[in-house]
């Protein structure tokens, strides 16, 4: 059975391997092994217990310890050594290492409005 066509362009093939070439041209692939991933992943499920927010949280500090060229087993254990509190700081600053100045986690940046904006806003 023949699928539809709507207009007179014929469909888009997803074949352009230059366009996907240059959209991830400045992303780097870090590999591990699948020993040190399931070891990651098996600490942030135990850490939050949760078994999506653990992959969720392990695959961001890996792909960050890969941008910061860090090793991930090193990296886990020095969080193993912190405390709830201070682990919870190290590792929204860890995080925002590789973020940009305006969407830093848990970071809260009130900018200052002048007086005279401010009251021209009406509630």
């Amino acid at each position: 059975m023949n699928t539809p066509i709507y207009g007179n362009l014929p469909p888009i093939t997803n074949t352009n391997n230059t366009t996907a070439f240059f959209n991830n041209y400045f992303t780097q692939n870090f590999g591990t092994s699948a020993d040190i991933n399931d070891a990651v992943i098996g600490y942030f499920q135990e850490l939050t217990n949760d078994a999506a927010a653990g992959v969720a949280l392990a695959a961001s500090v890996l792909y960050t310890a890969g941008e910061q060229g860090i090793a991930p087993m090193a990296l886990i254990d020095q969080f193993r050594a912190l405390t709830p509190g201070e682990l919870n700081a190290y590792l929204t600053m860890f995080l925002n290492i590789n973020r940009a100045g305006t969407s830093l986690l848990g970071i809260s940046n009130s900018p200052q409005t002048n007086k005279y904006i401010t009251r021209a806003v009406l509630p």
